[in-house]
């Protein structure tokens, strides 16, 4: 089997995911939590098992914090790894579903970096490569890595069709 990519991300990623997980964590726990507690401020006879619920989706909040925000991101970010030969670029991701990416310089139809407020925060960007399959994004990269990963895929990209 083939050795692992050599490029890991910029560890600052983990508090991205960190701080994004938690953003989506905290939308989906209101949205379950204040229409409960509606109903427990509406339905005083129904107070008992409106608690019950309630403190269920504590715990489960609680769960869902702990896991997405300490115990994944260390996890993901040593299995995240990526590097770029003359040939093609290879990307390997995953936890449970490992999924390894080859990516052949010839199939390369666009590069792209982009940033969201989260990434730009932190001063990250992701390079996304596209191809008539699909998309595939390394997220997580110093800005300055991430224009120069995009500008020598594009050029071997490039060097790739020539040779055809």
């Amino acid at each position: 089997m083939r050795e692992m990519p050599a490029n890991q991300l910029n560890p600052k990623m983990k508090n991205v995911w960190r701080i994004s997980d938690s953003i989506w964590i905290v939308l989906a726990f209101l949205c379950c939590f204040v229409p409960v507690v509606i109903a427990a401020a509406l339905l005083p006879e129904e107070r008992s098992w409106i608690l019950l619920v309630l403190l269920g989706e504590l715990i489960v909040f609680g769960a869902l914090v702990a896991l997405f925000v300490i115990i994944l991101p260390p996890i993901r970010f040593a299995r995240w790894r990526y590097e770029v030969s003359a040939d093609y670029l290879d990307i390997a991701k995953g936890i449970i579903w490992r999924k390894r990416y080859i990516i052949p310089f010839i199939r390369v139809q666009n590069t792209d970096t982009k940033q969201g407020p989260i990434l730009r925060a932190f001063g990250l960007a992701s390079v996304t490569v596209s191809t008539a399959a699909g998309e595939h994004e390394i997220p997580g990269l110093a800005i300055e890595e991430a224009e120069l990963l995009r500008d020598r895929a594009a050029e071997l990209a490039r060097l790739a069709r020539e040779d055809v």
